[in-house]
């Protein structure tokens, strides 16, 4: 027996030479001393030594069993030590090297312009305001003074979820649930999408995006309306711009008028982009009508004032010359990347 245990230990100190990695010291382990391993094999032939040689078996089982321990601990320090150097090898940096440029994202071309338009509007005082896309026919056409019978609260126009809630058209019904909610001197715009059942085409979509401005207080006239417009336009397009004021109409305005602005492309000459007219359609505006004002609780008597209505869309596809406006919604990058 005391040869065999001699040989063992000799074969395990010569096994554990070869060993590159954790998983085959564990084997080897198992198979020298685990609870069916080479050693407790052996142990187990001690019941038919003498009386006598007992003691001095165990004595030298004990001895080969901490030394190899001892051994296979040393192993596994060694390999872990190797795996430690070359993790760090591998993780290792140099920093003299260039670093990798790393490609970011921008502002869609909508974002963008509507940050330099809020920024243009808080410059002259105004507060940004935001109003629910689902509103009521209350809020986006009768408190707006529009008529039972007129063609915007048609079906084929608007898109109704129920007879009294719809997807907004405008962005005005956010100045009607301010002024329903806050006193005189009122300033503010809100930005947002609206809804519209119109067909899709290179200057329509069912979905795009307004800015709705409102200023009210005492003697407000038609001049502080034209004064913000022409200074809205000229920091938009440059301060070469024209503008243009025309008469119109709309419900909740009077007088009403469409603003123009001179086409940034040929100059006001004439061309592709404003079909030879020279202007730009870019907004509609007006003074609040004394209905709206006293629907809200405000009395027209005292108070006035003056509303608008951007298309954020075609304030961006002017503003950089862009052709259709699908392709503000396709998401293609190749179109995107230009703006960022």
């Amino acid at each position: 027996m005391k040869e065999k245990l001699e040989q063992l230990r000799a074969q395990a100190l010569d096994s554990l030479k070869g060993i590159k990695d954790k998983k085959g010291l564990d084997e080897l382990r198992i198979k020298i001393m685990g609870k069916k391993g080479q050693l407790t094999e052996i142990l187990r032939g001690m019941g038919a030594l003498p009386a006598e040689e007992r003691p001095k078996i165990g004595q030298l089982v004990n001895r080969i069993r901490q030394e190899l321990e001892e051994r296979f601990g040393e192993v596994e320090a060694e390999i872990e030590e190797r795996l430690k150097k070359e993790r760090l090898a591998f993780e290792t940096v140099d920093i003299t090297m260039p670093g990798k440029k790393r490609r970011t994202g921008g502002l869609h071309p909508l974002s963008s312009v509507l940050e330099v338009l809020i920024d243009i509007f808080v410059s002259m005082g105004f507060d940004v305001v935001d109003g629910p896309e689902v509103e009521t026919d209350y809020y986006n056409f009768e408190a707006l003074n529009v008529p039972k019978d007129h063609p915007a609260r048609d079906t084929q126009d608007t898109f109704y979820l129920t007879d009294k809630f719809l997807l907004r058209t405008q962005t005005s019904s956010a100045q009607i649930r301010v002024m329903e909610n806050r006193k005189p001197p009122i300033r503010i715009i809100s930005p947002g999408r609206v809804y519209r059942a119109d067909e899709v085409d290179a200057t329509h979509s069912p979905v795009f995006h307004q800015v709705e401005g409102l200023v009210v207080d005492r003697g407000i006239t038609m001049c502080d309306l034209k004064g913000v417009l022409e200074q809205f336009a000229r920091e938009i397009y440059g301060p070469e711009t024209k503008v243009r004021f025309r008469p119109s109409f709309f419900p909740f305005t009077e007088p009403s008028v469409e603003v123009d602005v001179s086409c940034g492309e040929c100059g006001g000459q004439g061309c592709r982009v404003c079909k030879d007219a020279g202007w730009i359609e870019i907004l509609g505006a007006g003074m609040v009508h004394p209905n709206v004002l006293a629907g809200c609780g405000i009395d027209p008597e005292i108070y006035s004032g003056f509303a608008f209505g951007i298309g954020l869309d075609r304030l961006t596809t002017t503003r950089h010359k862009i052709s259709d406006i699908r392709l503000l919604f396709e998401n293609d990058l190749r179109f995107l990347e230009q703006f960022s």
